[in-house]
């Protein structure tokens, strides 16, 4: 047993019985390697990673290797969900070096943190034009002991590098017609149009892409903005991407028509694509895109809800086949023969013809990856019912993926707005029970005293680490769609509290956000990032957020710092819309108003309900809603705001003008078409 052991990291956990003797990410780690005179080994990965468990059985559960390693290094292991600061700054260091980054990554380090030599996935043997660990183990070590000069040179000019690359933020001009135009441009150039998505293999669901194209289409009519919505959402739904069985994404597509996923199901996707898909079934109503969100906010529930009221952040892609070794997409994968033991000869066929389910196999030894790869036509039927249900139940008896039950804010807070929005579109509920419990549970365990929010926990104790940009972003967003859906105002004060922090402790000049407070443990630099991921970045999520709450409040000082952060779209949604799809979403909320909609009524007053659901189903980009009885001060924009004749009433106004209110929903939808 390690120093990981009692960590809250299910990543770190797995890696407690090494006999690697390592250390977490902390201050007494780097005095060690300063005292023994040798350099740190940093390893980065996630739970979830298919690589980083290969690398863990090749190397780091190996005697001699550790032994190597133990001797001659400070040996860190991260995990990049706890710390995405870490984790940033050191691929970035990767990618500048070498081109290209990803999991494990593994990075060696003076005793001051500062990076000399890069890679990420080392077999064990050289193979494939890359040396062995061994080999990249013993040739560090003897860099280090003969050339320490030749290291203390390049570990400097690494960190020159990485300072002379902070961002030049001079530009605050908001993002306009021009701008947006432009990023649509951009996007159709890269638009996929034989298979749906962007760029090529391997392909990722582009969440916060979709939201922008179903903005853009509202506040423009842009019939070529929503068919790549459209077109791309199905494509997905279809594929091997999405879970035809038991709901929920993969993380993404290895090859570019969406057929075998990679096949770890991460929070993060499945909330962002659960309210990508609401979303465009508000705008077309869509029966598959209904289809699709709700089987999502259901996976979500039923497969990632921790026993505290949270989110679990993933699902293995590995699990184990019927030898007993793990092997990636075991749990999801069918073979002919496997669906006729299940199903017998007759239904077996057309679950194979339905599913696409082939002898030669679309995966991995005569395997395929179930697709929907016809039209809807029978997917209704009760036969096809009766065969899917079959199939899930016998996949239940399959050894399952392991979890991580890591609570991380940001990704709950994604979760939460996405649970309250569906619930509240299809009269679910239990959803929006399932948001308010994940937002009880921020409340309780991550906001401390000072409303500052803690990164992750885990069986309902808070992890150390600070939160970062994101947290505060995403959480405030959840919190807003909870005050929208359920009027209750004490989740607007709460995201109040979040963003005044924001306000406080994460703006640099002309309004430039940094990921981590000002007040943070400081790396070699302070990251920075306004690009996309696999999650909105956390600048342009906290610029809708404040957005949002400014416009829910009034607060000018919240709106100004959404506006000044969202120059950074003036300057790169032209040039690269597919990596600022969220900021390209804000942007048209900030274009729109956004419009913000009160609506008043007593309680339990069908006409008052009637607007508040057209109010939540208007598509008006970025709109805010607020709910409550006549003369309440719940939440700021119901005050002063009557009944009219008697009757409950929606006011509506936009750009600080407001119009006279009405007491109908078809008039309510011509205010927010």
């Amino acid at each position: 047993m390690n120093r990981l052991a009692g960590v809250t990291s299910p990543y770190l956990l797995q890696h407690a019985d090494n006999p690697v003797d390592w250390w977490p990410w902390t201050p007494e780690a780097f005095e060690e390697a300063r005292r023994r005179d040798v350099p740190v080994l940093l390893s980065v990965g996630y739970s979830a990673c298919h690589w980083c468990h290969v690398m863990a059985h090749e190397s780091f559960e190996d005697e001699v290797t550790a032994a190597y390693m133990n001797e001659h290094f400070v040996n860190v292991k991260v995990d990049r969900e706890e710390r995405p600061d870490v984790d940033a700054v050191y691929m970035e260091a990767v990618q500048a070096a070498t081109g290209q980054g990803g999991w494990p990554m593994t990075v060696f380090l003076t005793a001051d943190g500062e990076p000399f030599y890069f890679g990420t996935y080392f077999p064990p043997d050289s193979r494939h034009g890359m040396p062995s660990f061994r080999q990249v183990l013993q040739g560090v070590t003897d860099a280090w002991t003969d050339r320490r000069d030749e290291v203390a040179e390049v570990a400097g000019k690494i960190v020159r590098d990485l300072a002379g690359r902070e961002l030049p933020y001079g530009d605050t001009t908001l993002p306009g017609e021009e701008q947006l135009a432009q990023a649509l441009l951009g996007l159709t150039r890269e638009y996929d149009a034989t298979h749906g998505g962007f760029g090529g293999a391997p392909k990722f669901p582009a969440a916060m892409t979709i939201e922008f194209l179903l903005r853009h289409h509202a506040r423009t009519g842009s019939e070529g903005a929503l068919q790549m919505a459209v077109d791309t959402c199905e494509r997905m739904a279809r594929g091997g991407i999405y879970d035809q069985l038991g709901g929920g994404f993969a993380r993404y597509s290895v090859d570019r028509a969406w057929v075998v996923p990679h096949f770890e199901k991460m929070l993060y996707d499945n909330a962002l694509l659960c309210r990508a898909y609401a979303h465009l079934w508000r705008s077309t109503g869509s029966e598959l895109a209904k289809r699709v969100a709700l089987e999502t906010a259901d996976f979500m529930v039923r497969e990632l809800r921790t026993n505290e009221g949270g989110f679990a952040s993933a699902l293995d892609a590995d699990s184990e086949d019927a030898t007993g070794a793990h092997v990636e997409g075991a749990y999801y994968v069918w073979t002919p023969e496997q669906l006729r033991t299940v199903l017998g000869e007759a239904d077996a066929e057309l679950a194979a013809v339905h599913y696409g389910v082939t002898e030669e196999g679309t995966f991995e030894e005569g395997a395929s990856v179930l697709q929907l790869p016809q039209g809807d036509a029978l997917s209704d039927s009760e036969r096809l019912a009766s065969v899917r249900d079959r199939l899930l139940a016998a996949r239940e008896q399959r050894p399952r993926p392991g979890r991580d039950d890591k609570v991380v804010a940001a990704w709950n807070g994604l979760a939460v707005a996405a649970l309250a929005e569906v619930g509240a579109y299809f009269d679910r509920p239990d959803l929006v029970d399932a948001a308010l419990a994940a937002a009880d549970l921020l409340v309780r365990l991550h906001m401390g005293p000072d409303a500052r929010l803690a990164r992750t926990s885990m069986d309902g104790r808070v992890g150390a680490h600070a939160g970062v940009l994101e947290d505060y972003a995403d959480v405030a967003e959840g919190f807003l769609t909870l005050a929208s859906v359920t009027g209750e105002g004490v989740w607007l004060e709460f995201a109040g509290f979040l963003l005044d922090l924001v306000l406080d402790r994460f703006i640099g000049e002309n309004g430039a956000l940094y990921d981590t407070a000002h007040d943070a443990e400081q790396l070699i630099r302070r990251p920075q990032d306004p690009t996309d991921n696999a999650t909105p970045s956390g600048w342009t999520a906290a610029a809708g957020a404040l957005l949002g709450y400014a416009a829910h409040t009034g607060s000018e000082p919240h709106r100004t710092a959404a506006e000044r952060a969202l120059g950074v779209v003036t300057a790169l949604g032209p040039r690269a819309p597919r990596f600022i799809g969220h900021g390209l979403a804000v942007a048209e909320a900030l274009l729109d108003g956004p419009r913000e909609v009160a609506v008043v009524g007593a309680a339990g007053d069908p006409d008052r309900r009637a607007l508040h659901r057209a109010a939540l189903l208007a598509t008006a980009p970025g709109a805010v809603v607020a709910v409550g009885d006549p003369g309440s001060a719940e939440l700021p924009l119901l005050v002063d705001r009557p009944l009219v004749g008697g009757r409950a009433a929606a006011y509506v106004c936009r750009n600080f003008t407001c119009e006279v209110p009405v007491t109908d929903v078809e008039g309510l939808r011509g205010r927010l078409g």
